[in-house]
C-alpha cells in the first residue's frame, strides 16, 4: 500500500494549486461498477451533434444516408441546430415516418458536409518517398484562423497550428500526434512539433484532460496518454526548460488518469483506477459514457440488437475500446472473435500501464528541472511502484512475453498481442524478461512485411493481418533499448519496404498495412484512409534510423 500512501501524500500537496479536473463519473465498490451519471465532462461537450441536434443525427444515422457514421457528426449546421431541430420534428408530425429521399433533400437543406481532405499532391512520378511526406506536411497543416467551420460545428478550435492524420480526419488526435511529431522532427519543423505540445497543453488546461479528439463528440473520453513523450521530444530540441513550462500540464494528466485512487480500497474501482485485493493501484480504460459513440451511433446500436447483453453495458466496453485506440480488437473480446463479448472496462492494459509509468518518470524528472528534490522522490517510487507491479502483474512466464489482466476474473488474459512491446519501449522490463519478449515477438508477431498487431484474424482491424505504423515504432524502440539490434532491424527493414512498395503502387502512404501478405490493410469500421500522418512520421523516422533502408 506504500504506493497508495505516495500517491496521496502527492494529491494533497497539489490540490491547491491544480484546477480539479473535470468529472467524467463512474465508481465502484467490491469490484461492482457504480456506472457514470450521463452528463457531460465539461460544458464544451454539451455542443457535441447528439446533444444539439440529437434527434435529426439520430434519424439520419439510422438511415445510413451515408456510408460512414463520421461523416453524419461531422456536417456543418447552416443554422441555429435548435431551429433546425424544430423543423425536423415539426415534419415528423406532418409526414409521420420520412423516407430517406426526403430525409436526404432536409439534410441537404440544412447542413453543409464536411471538408474533405486533399493527399493527392501533383508531383513527379519519380518522386521519393521522404519528399513525398515532406511534400504532405502542408496538405495536413491546419492554421486556426482558416479553419473556422462556423459556430455550430462539432470541431473545437485549437489556439496554434496543428498537422491532421488525413481521409476522414480532419482533426487533431491524441496519441497519433505523438507519432507524427516523430516525422516533423525529421523534417526540423520543430515549429509545428510546439505548436501542437502547445495544444495539448491547452486542452488539459480547458478540459482537464486530453481528448480522443479534438471534436466535442470526443470530449468524453481520452486516449493512449502519449503527452510525456511528447514533452521529452521538445525537450530534447528546446532544452529542459521545456520540462519546467509544462509541469502543471503534466501534472493534471497524471491527476486525471489517476482520479478516485485516494477513494477506494482493495478490490475497488473508479474511472480509470483499479485496486487488486493485495492493494496493488493499477490504471484500464474507462470511456466515460454508456451510449453509443455519435461517430458509430447506427452501428452500436444494431450490436447491442444482436447482443443479450444489457445495451448501456455493451456501449461502456466499446467506448474503452475506442478510448484504448485499438478499437477493435480480439484483445477486448472474452471470446477472442466478437465485438458482442466484448470487455474491456474489466481488463488492465499493459500498455496503458507502461505509458503512465513513463509519464510519472517523466513527472520526476520535471520535478527535479524545477528544482523540488521531495516532489522528485515522490513521482520515483510512484514510478517504481507501477514498473514492479507491471512486472509482476502483467507477465506470463510460460509464454515469456507480457499481456493483459483481466481484474475482473483475477487472471491474465494470455492475449499474444503487440503490446508486449510498450514495457521495452519505456524502460519497464528487466533484462530476462526483454530476451524472453523478443523471442516472443520474433516467434508469434514477426511477419513478412513487419510485425503484427495480434495473431488473431477477426476481421477488426487491429488484428492480423494488420500492422500499425506506432506498434512497428514502439518495437524497434523498445528491442533496440535492450540490445536486440538485429529484429529491430528486422522488424524496421520489413516494415519500409511495406511502404515503399504499396507508395510505389499506388501514390499513397495509408493509416494500416496487410502484413502478412504486405498491401494496403482492411478491416474496421470503415474504408482505410491515406495521408497518414502516424505512418509518415513513423518512417521518416525509420529511414532516417536506418538510412540503408532508405536507399534501397
Amino acid at each position: 500500500m506504500e504506493w497508495l500512501g505516495n500517491y496521496r501524500q502527492m494529491r494533497l500537496g497539489w490540490t491547491t494549486l491544480l484546477l480539479t479536473a473535470l468529472l467524467l463519473g463512474g465508481c465502484g465498490t467490491q469490484g461492482i461498477e457504480r456506472e457514470p451519471v450521463q452528463e457531460a465532462p465539461a460544458k464544451t461537450a454539451r455542443q457535441s451533434p447528439e446533444r444539439t441536434w440529437g434527434p435529426v443525427m439520430k434519424a439520419v444515422a439510422m438511415a445510413q444516408l451515408y456510408p460512414d457514421g463520421k461523416s453524419v457528426v461531422d456536417l456543418l449546421p447552416k443554422r441555429d441546430p435548435a431551429a433546425i431541430v424544430a423543423d425536423f420534428e415539426r415534419l415528423q408530425q406532418q409526414e409521420g415516418e420520412i423516407d430517406k429521399a426526403r430525409l436526404q433533400a432536409f439534410v441537404d437543406a440544412n447542413f453543409d458536409p464536411r471538408p474533405e481532405n486533399e493527399t493527392r499532391l501533383s508531383e513527379a512520378a519519380d518522386t521519393s518517398i521522404e519528399t513525398h511526406i515532406v511534400n504532405l506536411w502542408p496538405y495536413l497543416t491546419r492554421d486556426p484562423a482558416d479553419t473556422d467551420e462556423g459556430p455550430w460545428s462539432s470541431l473545437v478550435s485549437l489556439p496554434e497550428p496543428y498537422v491532421v492524420p488525413g481521409g476522414r480526419f480532419n482533426e487533431m488526435f491524441y496519441w497519433d500526434s505523438y507519432f507524427t511529431m516523430l516525422g516533423l522532427a525529421r523534417s526540423d519543423r520543430f515549429d509545428l512539433v510546439r505548436d501542437m505540445v502547445d495544444n495539448f497543453a491547452w486542452l488539459i488546461d480547458t478540459y482537464g484532460f486530453v481528448p480522443n479528439g479534438t471534436r466535442t463528440y470526443f470530449l468524453t473520453r481520452s486516449q493512449p496518454p502519449f503527452f510525456a513523450p511528447m514533452v521529452a521530444l521538445l525537450a530534447e530540441h528546446d532544452g529542459e526548460a521545456v520540462y519546467r513550462r509544462y509541469l502543471p500540464e503534466l501534472m493534471r494528466e497524471h491527476d486525471y488518469w489517476m482520479r478516485g485512487a485516494d477513494e477506494i480500497g482493495p478490490g475497488e474501482v473508479r474511472e480509470h483506477v483499479v485496486q487488486l485485493a493485495d492493494g496493488t493501484l493499477l490504471n484500464r480504460y474507462h470511456g466515460s459514457e454508456n451510449w453509443p459513440r455519435p461517430e458509430a451511433y447506427a452501428a452500436e446500436r444494431e450490436l447491442a440488437a444482436r447482443s443479450d447483453r444489457p445495451a448501456p453495458e455493451l456501449y461502456g466496453h466499446l467506448r474503452a475500446a475506442a478510448e484504448s485506440g485499438w478499437d477493435f480488437s480480439s484483445r477486448w473480446m472474452a471470446d477472442g472473435q466478437h465485438q458482442t463479448t466484448i470487455e474491456t472496462r474489466d481488463i488492465l492494459p499493459v500498455d496503458l500501464n507502461a505509458l503512465l509509468y513513463q509519464l510519472e518518470r517523466t513527472l520526476a524528472h520535471a520535478w527535479r528541472v524545477e528544482g523540488d528534490d521531495a516532489q522528485a522522490a515522490r513521482f520515483e517510487a510512484l514510478a517504481e511502484q507501477r514498473r514492479s507491479a507491471i512486472n509482476r502483474v502483467f507477465w506470463q512466464p510460460d509464454g515469456g512475453y507480457y499481456t493483459d489482466y483481466d481484474w475482473r476474473q483475477g487472471h491474465l488474459t494470455d492475449a499474444i498481442s503487440a503490446a508486449m512491446v510498450y514495457p521495452l519501449a519505456f524502460g519497464v522490463a528487466d533484462p530476462a524478461k526483454a530476451d524472453a519478449t523478443a523471442e516472443t515477438v520474433r516467434r508469434e508477431l514477426l511477419r513478412a512485411g513487419g510485425m503484427v498487431t495480434t495473431t488473431h484474424n477477426t476481421g477488426e482491424q487491429w488484428d492480423a493481418p494488420n500492422g500499425w505504423a506506432p506498434l512497428q515504432w514502439l518495437a524497434v524502440s523498445g528491442l533496440d533499448r535492450y540490445g536486440h539490434d538485429d529484429l529491430a532491424e528486422t522488424i524496421a527493414r520489413r516494415w519500409i519496404e511495406t511502404n515503399r512498395a504499396v507508395y510505389q503502387q499506388t501514390g499513397k502512404l495509408v493509416e494500416k498495412y496487410d502484413v502478412v501478405d504486405p498491401a494496403v490493410g482492411g478491416g474496421g469500421e470503415y474504408d482505410v484512409v491515406d495521408g497518414f500522418g502516424w505512418t509518415n512520421g513513423v518512417l521518416l523516422d525509420l529511414m532516417h534510423r536506418y538510412p540503408s533502408q532508405a536507399s534501397q
